[in-house]
């Protein structure tokens, strides 16, 4: 089953997003399998973050890496997970 996965980041900035975004392609995921949509945008208080996953599985491999990483750049994001009801492209 797909998932839509947000993290709402108070206070992460552009650099810091695309310095985990460096980071992830340096460890090898920076197109983790698995990973459908990826959107991310600045909002009134830091950054946005939504995924669409194929499974809770394939994101939780992910998360195993995405986490740490998050932490060691001083980001606090905590995901939210919810099961796709239906995606619309187009």
């Amino acid at each position: 089953m797909a998932i839509v996965v947000e993290f709402n980041a108070p206070s992460m900035t552009a650099t810091q997003y695309d310095s985990v975004l460096r980071d992830l392609e340096s460890k090898g995921v920076g197109a983790p399998d698995g990973r459908v949509y990826h959107i991310a945008a600045p909002n009134l208080d830091g950054w946005f973050v939504v995924d669409v996953w194929e499974s809770q599985e394939r994101f939780d491999r992910f998360g195993a890496v995405l986490l740490p990483t998050l932490q060691a750049a001083g980001v606090t994001a905590t995901p939210e997970v919810r099961p796709v009801h239906n995606i619309i492209t187009g």
